[in-house]
């Protein structure tokens, strides 16, 4: 992240590649879901059966959409969290090391001037 608070092309880049891993995963499973439940509905609802297959199509891709839709956003929301603790580990790690130096030389417990 920039000085600014604008993102990278790099970072924007990441972030899209996790929230498509996502939306692909979540699609694939609320379809599986779906697929499921319209099999069921077509062997045990005569209304179901009844439905042209535009519709039930229509009812399987809202599904996957759905699914498509919550997965990117968790992984995105998880994404972000884990470059939020690494920025975080980054910090901790400077100050530490600054902390050393200090720590550094004749009197290791003594206070800095």
């Amino acid at each position: 992240m920039r000085r600014d608070g604008t993102r990278t092309v790099a970072e924007t880049d990441a972030a899209g590649s996790e929230a498509l891993k996502g939306g692909i995963a979540g699609a694939v499973k609320y379809g599986a879901i779906t697929a499921a439940i319209g099999a069921a509905g077509y062997f045990f609802s005569p209304v179901y059966r009844s439905l042209t297959i535009q519709f039930k199509v229509f009812i399987h891709l809202s599904g996957m959409t759905l699914g498509g839709m919550i997965g990117a956003d968790r992984r995105i929301r998880e994404y972000e969290f884990m470059m939020q603790r690494a920025k975080k580990m980054r910090a901790d790690e400077e100050i530490w090391k600054k902390w050393e130096e200090l720590g550094e030389g004749d009197d290791a417990y003594k206070k800095p001037r």
